[in-house]
C-alpha cells in the first residue's frame, strides 16, 4: 500500500534539470531507497518499478528518477550520456535528497545496470551514508564491459569503433533510436568498481540473469568476491536476460529483493 507519488524537479551540477517521483509508504517510514535505472532507461521501466516497489511495500519512502541523456522527462541527450556522468547524477541526487525534511535513514540505495555502477560507487565513495546497496546486474568495470562486448558481439563492436557510432532502436520503446558515440565506451574505462570493493560493508545485494550478455555473471562474481565479510547476497535469475520484460523475470527481481529486504 503506498499514497500517490509526487512529480519533483531539481538541478543537477550542470544546472540540468531532473524529473523524479517521490513515494510514501502508508505506515511510519522505515528509512529511504533511492533508485537510477540504466543507460538510457527510464524511471517508469517495469524492472524500475520493481525494484523501486519492493523497498516501498517494505516501509521506505522512495525516489526514483530519470538521469539526463536518457529518454526520460530530464534534460539531456542520449548521444551525450555517459558512465561518468550517470554517477555523477546520482550523487547529486543523493546527496540533495539528504537534506530533504521527508528523507528518513537509514539510507537504501540501488540501480540497474549503469545504475547499478552508480549505486556501487556511491556506497564506496560514502560509505558513512549508505546503509544498505542493491546494484542490479551493475557494470562492474569498462575493462569488463569491453571484453562483454568482444566475447557476445564482436562484428558489432567491431563495426561500432570503426564508424565511430552505433545506432539501433530501443529495445523498450522502438520510438526511440540510441545513437552511441564511440567515445562511449571509450570513457567507460575510466571506471572500475573493483578497487574500492573494500569499503561495501553494508548489506549488499547482487543480481544478474544466467543469460545476461551485457553484464555476465561471471562479472558480478568478481564484484562479490571482492566484497568482505558476510553481509552479501548474490543471486542469479535462471535464464533471464540483462533487462527484464517477462511476468516471469519480474515477479523473481521483485520477490528476491523483498526476501532480501525483510532480512535486513
Amino acid at each position: 500500500m503506498k499514497t500517490q507519488g509526487q512529480r519533483i524537479e531539481l538541478q543537477n551540477r550542470k544546472s540540468q534539470k531532473i524529473v523524479g517521483v517521490l513515494e510514501h509508504p502508508q505506515n511510519e517510514p522505515v528509512g529511504t531507497a533511492f533508485i537510477q535505472h540504466g543507460y538510457g532507461g527510464f524511471k517508469e521501466q517495469d524492472h524500475v518499478l520493481k525494484m523501486k516497489d519492493a523497498f516501498l511495500n517494505n516501509g521506505f519512502i522512495t525516489f526514483s528518477f530519470d538521469t539526463t541523456n536518457a529518454f526520460g522527462e530530464s534534460d539531456g541527450k542520449y548521444e551525450k550520456a555517459t558512465l561518468g556522468l550517470h554517477y555523477e547524477d546520482f550523487e547529486d541526487v543523493a546527496n540533495w535528497a539528504q537534506k530533504q525534511e521527508w528523507f528518513v535513514s537509514p539510507l537504501a540505495v540501488t540501480g540497474h545496470s549503469m545504475g547499478g555502477y552508480s549505486v556501487a560507487r556511491y556506497a564506496e565513495e560514502h560509505p558513512d551514508k549508505v546503509a544498505f546497496c542493491a546494484p542490479i546486474a551493475p557494470i562492474v568495470s569498462g575493462k569488463l564491459s569491453w571484453e562483454t562486448h568482444k566475447e557476445f558481439a564482436p562484428e558489432e563492436f567491431e563495426k561500432w569503433k570503426e564508424k565511430g557510432v552505433l545506432v539501433k532502436p530501443s529495445s523498450t520503446n522502438p520510438n526511440n533510436i540510441k545513437r552511441s558515440p564511440w567515445s562511449h565506451m571509450e570513457e567507460r574505462l575510466l571506471h572500475d568498481l573493483l578497487p574500492g570493493a573494500e569499503k561495501l560493508a553494508m548489506p549488499i545485494f547482487l543480481y544478474v540473469g544466467s543469460k545476461d550478455t551485457s553484464i555476465p555473471p561471471k562479472h558480478v562474481q568478481k564484484l562479490f568476491d571482492a566484497i568482505p565479510g558476510r553481509k552479501k547476497t548474490f543471486v542469479i535469475a535462471e535464464g533471464a536476460p540483462h533487462t527484464y520484460r517477462t511476468e516471469k523475470d519480474l515477479s523473481h527481481l521483485y520477490e528476491s529483493m523483498d526476501q532480501w529486504i525483510k532480512s535486513l
